[in-house]
């Protein structure tokens, strides 16, 4: 790199700037910060729900499975992530938004203490804070990883980078700064690929080489079922991707519950899926070509950072890094204000009633939270290698965790399941965690597949179970707030639905 790349970066820190500096102006309350007032373009929350759901991992952790195993990774990621947020257009997507209008929500777990009770919300919202701070650190790792090989600056000083800047639009920005940047991040990824493919396609010998390297490739690298990606993690991630990227990841719950209406979330899910189901295709394609430019290569992880550092002209190059930069930015930021948002009007509140009270919460408030939790990240990203690494973070901890938190979160929107009640909510997180933890800790042998398969799969057996079996008593506001959430009409048409005080 040389100082017309750093100019480019430099740029692109001038537009988080402006951005947030724009952004800053809308927010005068927290149901500007978490929700935006309710008032995000379809159009604005579907690319931002998109590129909130997937980091600089993709061009680390599972650029190394596109090299090492081929076109496997788009069938067992891309691919099921939209079907996930197809089938969620029509069934979850709307059901956010009506929540905000009817309950006037500000937080994915704010429902949850009327819906079952507070207890519960509070198990669910802990163990899901938790979780997402791994999460995040691990998406820091990630970001450190590709800094280091463009400029050669310690991981760790990449950290502290990527986490100040995150922290400036974030804290200041909230919600509305991280859609916006999302937006112009999206516009530089998409110039960004796009030259990544022309310089890999001139690099071969032109388009039509390109086309044909699977010609040119060991067979497996077309298999799309291979050890350790067989069927059952396939179908297992795609139950876990249905729940995750429908709202049990907090963040993408965010972009549906800012949107004006129902209407607009399902617009806004089904842009989001049909960028699940293209872009992943032209951002894969530089990696499935790496083994023929680079075939002894010892770190597949720095394969498409190594390609664009050899292939792109300077300039270019800068902009590449911060196409894999921005990944990383959006996903974190957008975790980073949800997490704000639960532990700010759930946890704060139930902790200490008397000096946080529920829906008053300040802006000073929310944006210390939101501070503290990115510097915690930061932590656990140092440490990263203490939990098996950045792949291992994402593919096995957090795809094996997630589902247990998310079945009653998601589920307990739909009438179908009414009478699971906090029982079955409680009871279901408790085996969905103590199966990851024995099937990964004290089986020995079990496969990539039963350690991400086991939890989700028995979580939601005892769930739905338990409304068939021991059915609860429904009070009359849930089946109030579930009729609401069901009705197709978006504007608030029934009176607003009471919040239940009971414990």
């Amino acid at each position: 790199m040389n100082a017309l790349d750093y100019i480019v970066m430099a740029l692109y820190a001038l537009m988080i700037v402006a951005i947030t500096l724009w952004a800053m102006k809308r927010v005068d309350s927290t149901r500007d910060f978490f929700a935006a007032g309710g008032k995000m373009p379809w159009w604005l929350s579907g690319v931002s729900h998109h590129m909130s759901g997937y980091s600089a991992a993709v061009f680390v952790a599972y650029a190394a499975v596109a090299y090492n195993a081929g076109i496997t990774i788009y069938f067992w990621w891309a691919l099921p992530i939209a079907l996930a947020v197809l089938l969620g257009a029509w069934i979850f997507a709307p059901r956010w938004a009506r929540l905000r209008i009817h309950m006037d929500i500000e937080s994915p777990m704010e429902y949850l203490a009327m819906r079952y009770n507070r207890p519960t919300q509070q198990v669910l919202a802990w163990s899901g804070v938790m979780l997402k701070t791994f999460d995040v650190g691990a998406k820091w790792a990630a970001i450190a990883i590709i800094i280091n090989v463009f400029t050669g600056l310690d991981p760790i000083i990449g950290m502290c980078i990527s986490g100040t800047l995150s922290m400036f639009y974030t804290v200041m920005g909230g919600l509305w700064a991280d859609a916006c940047n999302d937006f112009g991040q999206f516009i530089v990824q998409f110039v960004a690929a796009i030259v990544m493919v022309v310089a890999v396609a001139m690099h071969l010998g032109g388009f039509g080489e390109l086309v044909s390297i699977f010609e040119r490739l060991p067979a497996h690298h077309t298999q799309i079922i291979q050890e350790p990606y067989t069927l059952g993690f396939i179908l297992a991630y795609l139950v876990i991707y249905t729940l995750s990227y429908n709202g049990g990841t907090w963040n993408l719950a965010q972009r549906f519950i800012a949107s004006p209406g129902g209407r607009e979330a399902r617009k806004a899910a089904l842009l989001s899926s049909a960028l699940y189901l293209i872009w992943p295709l032209v951002l894969f394609l530089p990696m499935w070509a790496a083994p023929l430019i680079y075939p002894t290569i010892s770190d597949p992880s720095r394969s498409y950072s190594i390609m664009a550092m050899d292939l792109l002209p300077n300039g270019l190059i800068g902009l590449v890094l911060i196409a894999m930069f921005t990944h990383t930015l959006s996903m974190t930021s957008s975790d980073a204000n949800a997490i704000t948002a639960v532990v700010t009007r759930d946890i704060l509140p139930a902790m200490w009633p008397k000096k946080f009270k529920r829906g008053e919460t300040s802006l000073l408030v929310a944006r210390t939270t939101a501070f503290l939790f990115i510097i915690t990240t930061l932590i656990i990203a140092v440490n990263a290698s203490r939990f098996g690494g950045v792949l291992s973070l994402l593919v096995i901890w957090f795809g094996g965790l997630v589902g247990p938190g998310a079945i009653p979160m998601l589920l307990g929107l739909l009438p179908w399941f009414r009478r699971s009640g906090s029982a079955a909510a409680i009871v279901s997180w408790a085996t969905g965690v103590s199966a990851f933890f024995i099937v990964k800790f004290v089986l020995s042998e079990a496969s990539t597949a039963m350690i991400v398969a086991a939890p989700v799969l028995l979580s939601l057996a005892v769930y739905v179970g338990f409304g068939w079996l021991r059915p609860s008593a429904v009070r009359p506001e849930v089946d109030h707030m579930l009729a609401a959430l069901s009705a197709e009409a978006d504007r608030a048409s029934v009176e607003q639905i009471p919040d239940s005080q009971e414990v």
